[in-house]
């Protein structure tokens, strides 16, 4: 009783810092900062849609709840994934973490959204003057996660944000925190997750490629250099609550399904699905489906969808924990995306 009392404490925490953010699910996806933050990483928990924030676990949690970092079944943890995002963009993820005993575990990370090269045209040149720049978009991260108890693990994320295009760029910061109940009301295999995301302050872009030439007309000095004042921009916060049953049917089989509710602050809201079946803790088939009941086909969620994936785990077959895994992750008006993700674990 005095877990769940404590668990629910936390929760309410949670909700309250969020209210003022959370005003419903409006649809202004376009207008928030720092973008990247709302991409998906990591293909084992992707193929579910995201769905098993109440019982992700390791280094994909470092995205989906970072209470579920301390989660972890091995000490020393490193990981890489790609994703194979729209318009020929894509995202990379790479992160690292350790037990530090009763501390808990830290975790460091670095995720790179990859656009691209862009030829610069102007007026004058519609089709290019031959320049080229090539935007830098990353966010890097470090984790703290705690086991509380055997069921209890709460978890925060501090993210430095830095965007860059040509001569101008925006940096700030945003804070995650998560908490995770596993065996809820003593019922074993059944969880508990919530998680906020991406609270900070406005970004804002300067630089010298805001300055441009212009005459004032209250001064006779001619054409002059004038900054531009570029407008802040608020992060695409969000907050997920969600459950999960695990399903264990003898030592060869197991099940694991899971749902999630995700308010958005700058798109429409979603409700998630997921499943996993395992086998031998070797094999792994997944699936998903996320529905946002609020989209339109004039302004849709363009992967308001399902959601495949595989995972295979060596540590049967040697004391390296390695596994590999994909996922397939159809897009709206664009390729489906492929990722592929290898974790280590020792």
């Amino acid at each position: 009783m005095f877990q769940l009392k404590r668990l629910l404490f936390i929760i309410l925490i949670l909700s309250f810092s969020a209210i003022e953010i959370f005003g419903g699910g409006q649809n202004r996806a376009g207008t928030s900062g720092a973008p990247e933050l709302r991409i998906p990483v990591g293909a084992r928990y992707l193929a579910m849609v995201g769905a098993p924030i109440a019982t992700v676990s390791g280094l994909e949690a470092i995205y989906w709840n970072p209470a579920g970092l301390d989660f972890s079944p091995t000490d020393a943890n490193a990981m890489f994934s790609y994703r194979q995002y729209i318009a020929d963009m894509s995202m990379n993820f790479a992160a690292v973490s350790g037990r530090l005993g009763e501390f808990g575990s830290i975790g460091l990370s670095f995720r790179a959204l990859n656009i691209g090269d862009i030829n610069v045209t102007t007026m004058d040149q519609p089709d290019g003057t031959g320049q080229i720049v090539s935007p830098s978009y990353f966010v890097l991260g470090l984790t703290y996660s705690k086991r509380l108890t055997d069921r209890i693990s709460i978890g925060a994320n501090f993210n430095i944000i830095n965007e860059s295009i040509d001569r101008v760029n925006a940096s700030g910061f945003s804070f995650d925190f998560g908490v995770e109940y596993h065996n809820l009301f003593d019922v074993t295999g059944f969880s508990v997750g919530i998680v906020v995301k991406n609270l900070g302050p406005t970004i804002k872009f300067s630089g010298n490629g805001l300055f441009t030439q212009a005459n004032d007309p209250g001064s006779s000095r001619g054409p002059t250099f004038y900054n531009i004042d570029a407008a802040s921009a608020e992060l695409p916060s969000e907050i997920g609550i969600g459950l999960s049953y695990v399903k264990q049917f003898n030592e060869e089989n197991k099940v694991t399904i899971s749902t999630t509710f995700q308010n958005n602050n700058y798109t429409y809201d979603d409700y998630k699905v997921g499943l996993e079946y395992t086998f031998k803790e070797i094999l792994y088939v997944r699936g998903g489906y996320l529905f946002s009941p609020e989209s339109t086909d004039d302004t849709p969620n363009i992967f308001q969808n399902y959601a495949l994936g595989i995972g295979v785990n060596t540590k049967e077959f040697s004391d390296i924990n390695l596994s590999v895994d994909y996922a397939y992750v159809p897009a709206k008006f664009f390729d489906a995306n492929n990722v592929f993700s290898i974790r280590f674990g020792f």
